[in-house]
């Protein structure tokens, strides 16, 4: 199994997992003309690593730096919802103010209609560069992104053999997650990336990651990211 790096202080955590984001876009960008691309997560857990992530890198990488969501709930920037919201607040501030920053949510007629013009548009933006780092997150029902289990689009969401790109998810039914509509990233934009990384807390996800783990790569997203080999690292704290 994918080995779990841990960390018994919540601020070396924080550190550890914008040191490994801020090193992979670094190389992406000696790699590539200056030039790199990130990915992140929405909820809570990320906050703090967006902070520190915006410090660790210059202004003129930070300004070279193609920024994204891997997933986005179906709302406005201006709703508490917002996963754009929270990542413009926390990570491009500072060294990072200016970004051009790719949103996945679009005011369109309907969520898959948003999410195909936000595939349009990360593939004209990437032109065939891969993301250099990724910071997921994962719920205590196992899901990454908005890979959320027994949905209908997870099936689409989880094959490898698809191109990178965006899909809308609809929301759960008889109380099942999500409970909004959302937008997401397919696995294959995860398998492409330099540098995966899985920032969890506490003894219950670490619990749900070494069961997800275990699982059927077909219906669980975190056996799937291991399963073909998506550079996953896994970095959890206690606290």
């Amino acid at each position: 199994m994918t080995e779990i790096r841990g960390f018994a202080d919540a601020a070396d955590w924080t550190e550890a997992c914008a040191q490994r984001l801020a090193e992979a876009l670094d190389q992406g960008a000696a790699k590539q003309d200056g030039l790199s691309a990130f990915a992140g997560a929405g909820g809570s857990t990320p906050a703090p690593i967006y902070r520190r992530l915006s410090e660790l890198r210059s202004f003129g990488g930070w300004q070279r730096t193609l920024v994204t969501l891997v997933d986005e709930r179906f709302v406005p920037e201006s709703s508490p919802e917002s996963n754009a919201a929270l990542l413009k607040r926390n990570l491009l501030t500072g060294k990072a103010g200016g970004v051009e920053f790719l949103p996945l949510y679009s005011p369109a007629i309907t969520v898959d209609r948003a999410a195909a013009l936000a595939a349009h548009q990360l593939a004209a933006a990437f032109d065939g560069r891969r993301l250099d780092a990724v910071l997921l997150g994962m719920g205590e029902d196992g899901h990454i992104c908005s890979m959320f289990p027994e949905s209908p689009t997870l099936k689409t969401l989880l094959s490898p053999g698809l191109k990178p790109t965006v899909l809308g998810v609809p929301a759960g039914r008889d109380g099942r997650a999500p409970s909004l509509e959302r937008l997401s990233l397919n696995l294959p934009y995860l398998i492409g990336a330099r540098r995966v990384v899985l920032a969890i807390t506490g003894a219950a996800k670490r619990a749900v990651f070494e069961r997800e783990a275990a699982g059927d790569p077909a219906t669980q997203p975190i056996a799937a990211l291991i399963a073909h080999k998506v550079p996953l690292e896994v970095v959890w704290t206690e606290a």
